[in-house]
């Protein structure tokens, strides 16, 4: 193909679960979720971010959050940022780690074991407690 690439780019995606542990926007109507999983010490270590969330995922999130002990929440004191390489944080609520989300991600992470890019929520795992989740760094 004339002017074109000799090759061609494909993303690897696969399901796997996280633990909401803050979003943005309100309780009642998140925005994003901001996700994490248990490490071996039993912390609950930051994975990433949500796209924005869909109606659908958004009210039926909304009607599973409760608001985070702050003093207790394991996030507490720590900032989020817009994106990578950006300064500017993002305002963010701490909420009780206790839902189980599915999410479409990207096998892509960082050097620490976070998902590089946005990740799409694609449901909420009822059936599911946040002890069930993978640890923090593994693939599943």
């Amino acid at each position: 193909m004339p002017g074109g690439r000799g090759w061609t780019k494909y993303k690897a995606r696969h399901t796997t679960e996280a633990i909401v542990g803050a979003v943005t926007g309100s309780l009642r109507a998140p925005t994003t979720a901001l996700l994490g999983r248990y490490d071996d010490s039993e912390r609950l270590r930051y994975t990433g971010r949500t796209t924005t969330l869909g109606a659908a995922v958004r009210h039926t999130l909304a009607d599973q959050l409760h608001a985070g002990n702050v003093a207790n929440h394991p996030w507490t004191g720590r900032s989020f940022h817009v994106g990578w390489g950006s300064r500017e944080q993002l305002s963010v609520h701490l909420v009780a780690p206790e839902v189980v989300a599915e999410v479409a991600v990207d096998v892509a992470r960082d050097s620490v074991g976070r998902w590089r890019h946005p990740v799409r929520l694609t449901r909420i795992r009822a059936d599911m407690e946040p002890d069930d989740v993978a640890f923090f760094g593994a693939v599943g």
